[in-house]
C-alpha cells in the first residue's frame, strides 16, 4: 500500500516515481479538451503541485470537473517530470474528493486585504502569505528551544494564573469564579476570600519572577509561553495575548545578559534564513523588499552598545525632527528606537543603564543610584525587541523598591525569599515572540503573525 507523501518531500525527490499518494486542498482548476490541470497544496511548503487528470478517470465528469478552490482531495498517480516550470507534476490514476468547497468559500478570489483576512482568521492559513508566516512561526519556535537546549538551559513552565503583578503596571486580566452579578461582599467591597484561590488572581503578564526562582536552583533556565496584558491599545505592535521567551541566568550580570540577547537574535535570524528560504522569498518579494538586507545586517554585524544617556545625546544633536522630543528621564518612543537603528547606527543597538524611575522594581540599582542595570535590544523596523536587566539581588534594596512603587510587600514574600537564602547576582530578559516574527518576515502588524489575535473588542474565534 502506498503511503502519503508531503508535497514538500516530493519536490525534494531526486527521481520520478511510479506510485505516489498526496492529500491536500485545491488551489485552482483549469480544464482543457481532454484533461484538467489541478493545482494542489497541502501546507507543507509554499509550492503547489500540478496534477494532470485525464477525462478517462471514472469520476472525471461527476467530481473532477466540479472541483473548486478549497476542495479537499486525495490523488494517487505517477510522479513525472513537469513540462512546465516545476520540477515534477503528478499524472493522476485516481482522484478522490473528501469534501467540495461551497461556492461562497471566501478565498475564491486571489487577493484580499489583511484587514479582511483578519475577519476570517480561521481560513487565512490557506493563503500563501499566512501559510508561509505560520510555517516560519513553527520553525522559529523550534529554533528558540534549540538555541537554549544547546547552551544547557532548562525549560521551565511558569504559571499562567498568578497572584502578583510582575511589572507593577496593573494592566492585567482578572480570573475569578465569583458570580459578578451578585458577588459576595465584606465591608462594602468584593470579598475575594470567597473566590476560587481565596484572593484576587490574574492572567500573567510575565513568567520572569517565577523563572528567577528556578534559576536559583537550576542555574540557567528559560520560559516560553503565553502572556496577557489588558492594555486598551490598537496599535500594530500590541496584542492582549502574546508569547514571551524569558531566560534567567544565575551568577550573571548585565554584560552576560546583553551577550546572550545578541547571540540569540543572530541565531534565530540565521536559523530562519537557512531553513525557511522559500517562505522568506515570498515576504521579500511581496511584503518588504529590504527584508533580506535587514536580516543579513543583523547576522553579520556586532550590535552597537550605548548607554541611555548617550542615546538621548545622540538624538538631541542629530537635528532630526521627532514627534516626541527625546528628553532624559523619559522612556524612548518607537520613533527614537527606529532612528537609532535605521538612521544613526544602521544596525541593531543595545541601550543600557536607564533612569531607575522609568524601569521596573526588580532591576538592579547601579552604583550612581540614578540608573538601573537595564538593557533593551532595538532592531530596525520594530524598535524594541528585547527588554532585560540584571536583577536586584539585595534584599533591603528590593523591599524599598517594592514599597516605593506602592505594591504590597506581602504579595512578594516568596520572591524575596530568594534574596534571603543564598542570593546571587543574576540576569535575564524577555523577547516578544510576535515581534521576532515581525522582524524575520517583514510583516508590520502583530495581528498577522499570531494565529488568532486577541485585541480590544475582538475575540471572535
Amino acid at each position: 500500500m502506498v503511503k502519503r507523501t508531503k508535497i514538500k518531500d516530493l519536490f525534494l525527490s531526486d527521481t520520478t516515481k511510479d506510485e505516489v499518494l498526496i492529500k491536500g486542498w485545491v488551489r485552482t482548476r483549469r480544464d482543457s479538451k481532454d484533461f484538467s490541470f489541478v493545482e494542489i497544496n497541502d501546507g507543507s511548503c509554499l509550492k503547489n503541485i500540478q496534477v494532470i487528470a485525464n477525462n478517462n478517470l471514472n469520476n472525471y465528469e461527476t467530481d473532477i470537473k466540479k472541483l473548486t478552490t478549497g476542495s479537499s482531495v486525495e490523488v494517487r498517480g505517477s510522479l513525472v517530470e513537469s513540462q512546465g516550470n516545476q520540477k515534477y507534476e503528478i499524472a493522476a490514476k485516481e482522484l478522490k474528493v473528501y469534501g467540495f468547497a461551497d461556492e461562497d468559500f471566501p478565498l475564491q478570489k486571489k487577493k484580499h486585504t489583511d484587514e479582511y483576512l483578519r475577519t476570517i482568521a480561521h481560513l487565512r492559513p490557506r493563503t500563501n502569505k499566512y501559510g508561509a508566516a505560520f510555517r516560519v512561526r513553527s520553525a522559529l519556535a523550534y529554533a528558540i528551544h534549540k538555541f537554549f537546549q544547546e547552551r544547557g538551559f532548562n525549560y521551565v513552565h511558569t504559571p499562567i494564573i498568578t497572584g502578583s503583578d510582575a511589572e507593577g503596571a496593573g494592566e492585567m486580566f482578572q480570573v475569578t469564579t465569583l458570580d459578578m452579578q451578585a458577588p459576595p461582599k465584606a465591608a462594602g467591597k468584593i470579598d475575594y476570600k470567597e473566590d476560587f484561590f481565596g484572593k484576587m488572581a490574574h492572567l500573567t503578564v510575565s513568567g520572569q519572577l517565577n523563572g528567577e526562582m528556578y534559576a536559583m536552583g537550576l542555574g540557567d533556565i528559560y520560559t516560553f509561553g503565553p502572556t496577557f496584558r489588558a492594555e486598551n491599545s490598537n496599535t500594530a505592535r500590541h496584542a492582549a495575548e502574546f508569547w514571551m521567551i524569558e531566560p534567567e541566568m544565575a551568577f550573571a550580570d548585565i554584560n552576560d545578559d546583553m551577550d546572550l540577547a545578541e547571540d540569540m537574535v543572530k541565531y534565530l535570524v540565521k536559523y530562519v534564513m537557512d531553513n525557511c528560504a522559500e517562505d522568506l522569498e515570498l515576504f521579500a518579494k511581496f511584503i518588504d523588499p529590504a527584508l533580506m538586507d535587514t536580516l543579513n545586517t543583523i547576522v553579520n554585524n556586532d550590535f552597537a552598545r550605548i548607554t541611555y544617556t548617550e542615546a538621548i545625546e545622540i538624538m538631541k544633536k542629530s537635528g532630526h525632527k521627532f514627534e516626541f522630543a527625546p528628553e532624559y528621564g523619559v522612556d524612548m518612543q518607537t520613533e527614537h528606537e527606529r532612528f537609532l537603528t535605521e538612521n544613526h547606527f544602521k544596525k541593531p543597538v543595545i541601550v543600557r543603564d536607564y533612569p531607575k524611575e522609568i524601569k521596573a522594581f526588580y532591576m538592579r540599582v547601579n552604583e550612581d543610584n540614578k540608573t538601573v542595570a537595564a538593557m533593551d535590544v532595538l532592531v530596525p523596523r520594530i524598535g524594541e525587541l528585547i527588554g532585560g536587566s540584571q536583577r536586584e539581588e539585595r534584599y533591603d534594596v528590593l523591599v524599598q523598591k517594592i514599597k516605593a512603587m506602592g505594591m504590597d510587600v506581602e504579595d512578594y514574600d516568596w520572591y524575596l525569599d530568594s534574596r534571603k537564602y543564598g542570593s546571587v547576582p543574576h540576569a535575564g530578559f524577555g523577547l516578544g515572540f510576535e515581534r521576532m516574527m515581525m522582524l524575520v518576515t517583514g510583516i508590520t502588524n502583530i495581528r498577522d503573525v499570531i494565529p488568532f489575535p486577541r485585541t480590544p473588542k475582538s475575540i471572535n474565534f
